[in-house]
């Protein structure tokens, strides 16, 4: 009688178990930050492709208007009462929205009335091109109703109130700090003196409310060159102030400049990091490591070192000094 022979039952013993499991994690390990990298690479592209995109749309804006936007309506210090109305209108960023394909979210502003006499759902509409991927999702980009403590020479200090309105990432370029900002006339933040592209204007004034904008910024202005200058780019943002008036502005309303326009240049370079801490909320700054990224007014997008030299990110900036920057 032949007899069968018996099979063997293989199995792991606990070492090699162990073994494997450390192999695995020391695998994991290796991966993760090429996984990481390789995420956040695709959240740049991101970014710079809404950059393009608000980039693209701005300049169309001026190819209809034969300017482009004003940043916000501000009055100057002095003027007639004929030139002294709408500072809480809507900002630039509600002005681009039809040449963002948003037509029916435009219609729903009235770019003559305050931006707190719209309607809530309107203020905290939020639209994901107006955010940066690294930072944070368009859901729930919302600052809420709040009382804020000024303090500035812009004769704006004291307890002001907000009404709740969508928060965003990206700024329109107001230019350099060279006016000044000391309480006096020529101070860049009044109106007609920003030396950038999207800056604020005084606008004409029909019963008290603005009808169109004066202080306009052509191509033509744009004499240091397209490729030379900026028009957009990414806010800073300090990480502990996401969805906090002012630090985190509302983008829609144009009562503070810094909500949807920033400058940069000599004491005003790009945040380094995102924990940097800039009091007067003047700066352009991301949370990609090492860069920020910027819309020129040709329709590029670059991205910029944040360590770039505070005189050569103001020439950049400014439309028309003289200074034409070669590459950077």
């Amino acid at each position: 009688m032949q007899r069968k022979g018996l099979r063997m039952r293989s199995a792991f013993t606990i070492v090699e178990l162990l073994v494997s499991i450390a192999i695995i994690g020391v695998l994991a390990a290796l991966l993760l930050p090429a996984i990481q990298q390789s995420r956040e690479s695709a959240r740049v592209t991101l970014c710079k492709n809404n950059l393009k995109q608000i980039a693209l749309a701005t300049i169309n804006f001026h190819d209809t208007k034969e300017a482009f936007p004003p940043g916000r309506i501000a009055m100057r210090p002095g003027d007639p009462a004929e030139l002294s109305c709408g500072q809480d209108t809507p900002s630039w960023l509600v002005r681009i929205l039809p040449y963002l394909e948003q037509d029916n979210f435009a219609d729903q502003w009235d770019l003559y009335e305050p931006f707190q006499d719209h309607p809530e759902e309107v203020r905290n509409h939020t639209i994901p091109i107006y955010f940066c991927p690294t930072r944070r999702s368009s859901v729930g980009a919302i600052s809420p109703a709040c009382t804020v403590e000024f303090t500035a020479a812009c004769g704006c200090s004291g307890p002001q109130t907000f009404e709740s309105g969508s928060t965003g990432d990206y700024s329109g370029n107001h230019g350099d700090m060279s006016a000044g900002a000391r309480g006096y006339v020529e101070d860049f933040y009044w109106g007609g003196n920003g030396n950038g592209v999207i800056v604020s204007s005084r606008a004409y004034c029909v019963q008290g409310k603005p009808r169109e904008w004066i202080d306009k910024v052509r191509m033509r202005d744009v004499t240091d060159g397209l490729s030379n200058t900026i028009l957009t780019g990414e806010t800073h943002i300090n990480r502990n102030r996401i969805n906090t008036v002012p630090d985190d502005g509302l983008i829609y309303n144009g009562w503070h400049i810094f909500f949807s326009m920033r400058i940069g240049g000599k004491h005003v370079p790009i945040a380094p990091n995102m924990d940097y801490v800039d009091t007067r909320l003047y700066g352009f700054g991301s949370w990609h490591k090492g860069i920020c990224q910027f819309g020129l007014c040709d329709g590029s997008v670059r991205a910029i070192s944040t360590s770039i030299d505070e005189d050569v990110l103001g020439r950049l900036c400014v439309r028309n000094d003289g200074q034409v920057v070669g590459e950077f």
